[in-house]
């Protein structure tokens, strides 16, 4: 069974930074897809950034560009958001997700989610 457990989220003021964790753990093949996705209140789920292990590319939705990096520890099997320069319009519930399938990128179909953790950036 696949479990995902997000943490690192929590308030901060705009331009901090927070570095969010997904550990991940049950997965049958060193090939997948794993990324990061948030939920706004009253907007819908977006895909903010993910990677697909069979090549190593990475995928980030244009607000984030330049100022997020998603990185990979394999030998933790955990999965870090670090997220430079937040704004305000960054706060959201976070969730990790994955699936066996490579190169989902930021579609929302994956069929593993973790719970969310809540990341708040005051102005």
């Amino acid at each position: 069974e696949v479990q995902l457990q997000a943490s690192g989220g929590g308030l901060v003021q705009a331009g901090g930074s927070l570095r969010l964790s997904c550990a991940a753990s049950g997965f049958t093949s060193d090939e997948y897809s794993i990324g990061w996705f948030r939920q706004a209140p009253g907007k819908e789920r977006e895909g903010v950034s993910s990677i697909s292990t069979s090549d190593g590319t990475t995928y980030y939705t244009d607000s984030v560009k330049g100022r997020f990096t998603l990185s990979v520890d394999n030998a933790k099997n955990t999965v870090y958001l670090q997220m430079n320069g937040l704004k305000p319009e960054d706060t959201a519930v976070y969730y990790c997700a994955a699936d066996p399938r490579a190169g989902l990128g930021l579609l929302l179909r994956y069929e593993h989610w973790g719970q969310g953790t809540l990341v708040t950036v005051s102005s």
